[in-house]
Parts: C-alpha cells; sequence; structure tokens
C-alpha cells in the first residue's frame, strides 16, 4: 500500500510542478498575464509540500526519483497542454528515467 501511496504522490506532485510551471511560461510568455503567474506559483508552493508527504524519509532520494516522474510528466504535459509529439528517444528516455525512479524508491533495501 505504501508503493500506491508514493506513486500517487510523484502523479499529484508531477501535476502541480508542471502545471505550475505550465502556468507561469503561458503568463509570461504567452502574455497572459499575473492571474496566470499568480497560480503558477501557488501550484509550485504546494507541490514543495506535496513531496513532503512521500513515505520515505530521505530528501534527497524522493526528490532524485521525482525526477524521473518529472521527465516523464514533462514530455506528458507537453504532449496533451501543447500538442508536443514526443519521438522514440523522447519516449525511451522517459522510460530509462521512469526505471531509474523505481529503483530508486522501491528497490528492497535492508532496513
Amino acid at each position: 500500500m505504501l508503493v500506491v501511496r508514493s506513486v500517487f504522490l510523484f502523479l499529484l506532485a508531477a501535476v502541480l510542478e508542471i502545471g505550475g510551471a505550465w502556468l507561469v511560461w503561458q503568463g509570461v510568455k504567452e502574455h497572459r498575464g499575473g492571474i496566470w503567474i499568480g497560480a503558477g506559483v501557488i501550484a509550485l508552493g504546494v507541490y514543495g509540500f506535496v513531496a513532503t508527504l512521500q513515505p520515505d524519509a530521505e530528501f534527497g532520494r524522493v526528490l532524485a526519483a521525482y525526477g524521473g516522474v518529472f521527465v516523464a510528466g514533462s514530455l506528458a504535459w507537453g504532449a496533451v497542454a501543447d500538442g508536443y509529439r514526443p519521438d522514440r528517444w523522447d519516449i525511451t528516455g522517459a522510460l530509462v528515467c521512469l526505471a531509474g525512479m523505481a529503483v530508486i524508491m522501491y528497490a528492497p533495501r535492508g532496513r
């Protein structure tokens, strides 16, 4: 059950961080204004809190593993929100990152 909770928290963190960064990008680069930027800043702040809810207490491990989720999530977000089409190398790289994330977070450790 801890793995399911952890995966859910990683996905929620990805939506908040990638979504927050996208909102800031839209506010600044696409000239959508301060409300978009403010919403992005709030989402990024909430992301920082959600990361602390991971069952593993090691900051470095959690953030390193989240990097794999961020890579795959960013490509998915770009595909859905901006029409970006990842090529086979993007997808291969994202899968490698997710495999690394799984090793970092869920490998059996003799604790």
